[in-house]
């Protein structure tokens, strides 16, 4: 369960007619998530978030209900426990979602998939953006704590362990799921939720790059504990444990490739007179954009938002720190530095200085 970067389609990154694209990724390199819409099913659509469905999650289901037979009377009871299992990953998203669009961000699409969730969002480039929009997903988890505790002692009091003990079993389960999945997402493991709310943290100290590559760093560690006590503790003797230890570690490896770009990013030359309108930001100077139309690489602030060498025209120029477009007049700098009212920051500052 986690966020991953609300990144655009293939081919819509850069038009003749919108912003040219950036030389370089703007977002972490994720191991590729399963695609939106090519081998899922559209499940329905709320408050203008698409949810769908990979079709591997029905061969997991099969697996999962198949061997939680032998905790209920039939099949059916170890279906609606696997149905409530993603009941609640789906709640948890949707407070991924909803927590991003309160802070300005866009997010409009959740997958399901047999990892759990993924909610596609693309917050505003802050640290207390990111950090809220990450913690609301396990923060959904603990406001349903109480509710199924609450059933829990209901049905002990009611007598339904011997009474109706499927259902019993179920209110157990339900409760067990919770817990699980509140404590799984907390550990400080990137890009579980924990890992991504650490570098939200260390952001406000030490900065975007740095805080990113400290948190993938941690991430390898504890993918690499997670592969020992599966290895060495027989109770933990699982596939699916070494299949998540081994997700860890590609989205560590990608998180740790970005933040070795992004230390680069940070140390270009900028150019004075404009700042990002989202992260407020200088951009740096030379040729890090690239036209559409002829691929030509070139400086998209010294041409007016226009290409040198086929004369093509851009709405809008992208921002290289923080990946958001928005046209060339919105950046220009006013006041002695301050744009929008806010003053603007070069690569790397923090709110204690320059990390």
């Amino acid at each position: 369960m986690g966020t991953q970067p609300n990144a655009p389609e293939k081919g819509d990154f850069g038009s003749s007619r919108g912003a040219p694209s950036a030389l370089r990724a703007d977002r972490v390199t994720y191991v590729q998530m399963p695609g939106i819409r090519q081998n899922s099913l559209h499940l329905f659509r709320v408050a203008g978030i698409d949810v769908f469905l990979h079709w591997s999650w029905f061969v997991m289901a099969v697996y999962e209900v198949g061997i939680s037979k032998g905790r209920y009377s039939s099949y059916v009871w170890s279906a609606l426990e696997y149905f409530a299992l993603f009941a609640i990953v789906l709640l948890h998203e949707f407070g991924h979602a909803f927590a991003c669009r309160s802070v300005g961000g866009k997010a409009d699409r959740i997958m399901l998939w047999p990892l759990g969730g993924v909610a596609y969002v693309d917050a505003p480039q802050r640290p207390g953006a990111q950090l809220w929009s990450l913690a609301a997903g396990p923060l959904v988890n603990v406001v349903l704590l109480p509710i199924f505790v609450g059933a829990f002692f209901a049905a002990a009091a009611l007598g339904w362990k011997y009474s109706h003990p499927d259902l019993y079993q179920l209110t157990v389960g339900v409760l067990f799921i919770d817990c699980l999945l509140l404590v799984f997402n907390l550990l400080p493991i990137y890009p579980l939720d924990g890992g991504q709310i650490l570098r939200s943290l260390l952001w406000f100290v030490v900065g975007k790059a740095k805080s990113l590559a400290a948190a993938t760093i941690i991430g390898f560690i504890g993918a690499g504990g997670m592969i020992l006590a599966t290895l060495l503790v027989p109770q933990l003797h699982s596939t699916w444990n070494l299949l998540i230890a081994g997700f860890v570690v590609l989205n560590c490896w990608g998180g740790l490739q970005h933040a070795r770009r992004l230390i680069k990013i940070e140390k270009l030359p900028r150019r004075e007179g404009f700042a990002c309108p989202e992260c407020h930001t200088s951009p740096p100077i030379g040729s890090y954009w690239r036209c559409s139309n002829c691929n030509s690489a070139f400086d998209t602030f010294a041409c007016q938002s226009a290409c040198p060498f086929c004369g093509v025209e851009f709405n809008t120029t992208m921002c290289l720190d923080c990946g958001r477009s928005n046209p060339v007049s919105a950046w220009e700098v006013v006041n002695h530095g301050v744009i929008n009212g806010v003053p603007m920051t070069g690569p790397g500052a923090t709110p204690y200085g320059r990390s």
